[in-house]
């Protein structure tokens, strides 16, 4: 074979060879990058999965689980986690600022996903924000305002100066403007005492024939509410009317009222229509209450959190309305 034709056979040879080289391998690396595409697509899939089936766990401290208002907020706390299947850590503040301050680092150190506060006091509770806060943990609270609200994901409740100008506002239409009243208010520094008091106070600004002959704390406390009122009618003070910031104390308060065979000639007004209260008005012991929507609350609070935890936009201020209620419309209330 001459020489310039080997030449050009080697050279065709090379060029062959290259070429079925490069057919070959060339599959090869598509392959290994589908391959770790897959294995990359599966496992943000299965990381995905794991996030969604991993139990949201929420933390609730609770102001006094024998407060009955209070109590109607945690059983639906407890049935809307369990309608959006999460779990709950309920814990009793029996009252006390400094064990609702404990519930917050326990729930941290157990490392849930939100925390929900019904704070027992606004200041007292600052603290347990803060260390939430601290912790990185998102934290809510539900039917009471704290100090350092602004470091809240949410608030979910009502307005508690509403509450206290809607129920003067009632009492005072039906003492036509004037007479002697007892006010009996939540704890002093509490966020529902300071609203309603202010709210009160807007409406008794208006009425200057009303004359508030006592005035004092009874703590949400039926017993406490009964004892003042009981040692204001022994004293002989001339009482028209009871304007109490709860239920609970409004019915200590008329406890007092029958004692002294005074029922229906002393009217009496609460907050929160919980059963008991709107039976006393059903049967016109009572004068008028107003409806805080404790079921309301709750749901909503856990509705809330489940959002927080998901990384969900919500409101900072998620209002559930207050409403008056009478002899006259009462029956709508009653279970």
């Amino acid at each position: 074979m001459p020489k310039a034709k080997k030449v050009f056979v080697f050279i065709l040879f090379i060029i062959m060879s290259t070429a079925v080289l490069t057919g070959c391998s060339k599959p090869k690396m598509i392959e290994k990058i589908e391959t770790e595409d897959a294995v990359s697509e599966e496992r943000i899939i299965r990381n995905q999965q794991v996030k969604q089936e991993r139990q949201i766990t929420i933390g609730v401290s609770l102001l006094s689980f024998d407060n009955i208002f209070i109590a109607d907020v945690k059983n639906a706390m407890e049935a809307k986690a369990k309608e959006l299947g999460v779990s709950l850590i309920i814990s009793d503040g029996q009252n006390s600022t400094e064990k609702q301050v404990s519930h917050v680092e326990n729930f941290i150190a157990q490392m849930v996903d939100v925390i929900i506060l019904n704070p027992n006091s606004m200041v007292g509770c600052k603290p347990a924000v803060e260390s939430a806060n601290r912790a990185g943990i998102p934290i809510i609270t539900v039917n009471t305002l704290v100090e350092n609200q602004d470091k809240c994901v949410a608030f979910v409740g009502s307005d508690a100066v509403e509450s206290g100008r809607i129920q003067m506002e009632y009492a005072a239409r039906l003492l036509g403007g004037k007479g002697d009243v007892i006010i009996l208010k939540g704890p002093l520094g509490h966020e529902a005492e300071i609203g309603r008091s202010k709210g009160m106070k807007e409406i008794l600004d208006k009425n200057p024939g009303i004359n508030v002959v006592y005035e004092q704390s009874a703590n949400w406390s039926r017993g406490e509410g009964r004892i003042i009122v009981e040692n204001c009618l022994n004293s002989g003070k001339h009482i028209d009317a009871v304007i109490s910031q709860n239920d609970e104390m409004a019915l200590g308060a008329l406890e007092a009222i029958n004692k002294f065979n005074l029922t229906g000639k002393i009217k009496v007004f609460g907050i929160d229509a919980i059963p008991e209260a709107l039976k006393q008005i059903n049967e016109g012991n009572m004068h008028g209450t107003v409806f805080q929507d404790a079921k309301g609350q709750g749901a909503m609070a856990i509705q809330t959190a489940v959002k927080v935890a998901k990384g969900e936009r919500v409101e900072s201020n998620i209002y559930i309305p207050y409403v008056l209620v009478t002899k006259y419309d009462v029956s709508k209330y009653l279970n």
